[in-house]
């Protein structure tokens, strides 16, 4: 049966918990762990609040990073080098936590979000049905939402971010959904740059929906005074 991308994406929000229990929620605290290469494994915590701020935290060698985004600024902590002070992020780093700031994620009210959606067809995911959405944002990056035929849910995001001219591919995976104050989020989530076999996932082990975050928690904070 063909389906408008307007359509699927109105079965997808359904099928996350519909729109007033999306709305509903105003703060995410997300807890787990990073594995990455090499056997490496870190506990991370992600912060988001409406309509779209982000703080990520990363914790390994006993030193905690940080990469953040208030809705107008992007900076980050990168303490393993003896730093301690906020830093500006760099062009990719800020353009994957901007992506990450969206609250609701990119298909949900993107007209509004200045996104473009189409749906460019049916194709398979390792034996799956699916229909793929394109979705370009408005910074131009394109995302490619691979909805499960039968659930309507993103069981793949490939996604396309131009760094200085160059196009960088990546793929992203997210599974186990289960639900938050309703709204049925992925606790898992695996990743590669496309085509290395070089693979990361995250692994939430708690989701928390309306916890009280203050908005200082994403902003900047102010260099440290060198001792005299």
């Amino acid at each position: 049966m063909a389906q408008s991308a307007d359509e699927l994406i109105a079965r997808y929000v359904k099928a996350v918990g519909g729109a007033g229990n999306i709305s509903a929620v105003t703060t995410l605290r997300e807890t787990g762990k990073y594995y990455g290469g090499g056997g490496s494994i870190a506990p991370v915590v992600q912060l988001n609040k409406r309509p779209n701020m982000v703080r990520e935290e990363y914790t390994t060698q006993g030193l905690t990073g940080v990469n953040a985004f208030d809705g107008h600024t992007g900076w980050k902590i990168d303490p393993w080098g003896g730093k301690k002070d906020p830093e500006s992020l760099q062009e990719e780093e800020l353009k994957a936590i901007i992506e990450d700031s969206d609250f609701d994620g990119p298909l949900v009210n993107y007209a509004e979000k200045g996104n473009k959606v189409e749906l460019v067809g049916k194709e398979q995911v390792e034996g799956t049905d699916t229909y793929k959405l394109k979705v370009t944002l408005r910074s131009g990056d394109v995302q490619y939402f691979y909805l499960d035929d039968e659930y309507a849910v993103p069981i793949k995001i490939d996604i396309e971010r131009t760094i200085r001219g160059a196009v960088r591919y990546y793929e992203v995976f997210p599974g186990e959904y289960k639900a938050v104050s309703g709204w049925y989020l992925p606790y898992f989530t695996e990743g590669n740059v496309k085509g290395s076999p070089d693979k990361w996932k995250v692994v939430y082990d708690k989701i928390d929906a309306n916890v009280p975050v203050e908005n200082a928690k994403f902003e900047k904070p102010p260099l440290s005074t060198p001792a005299h």
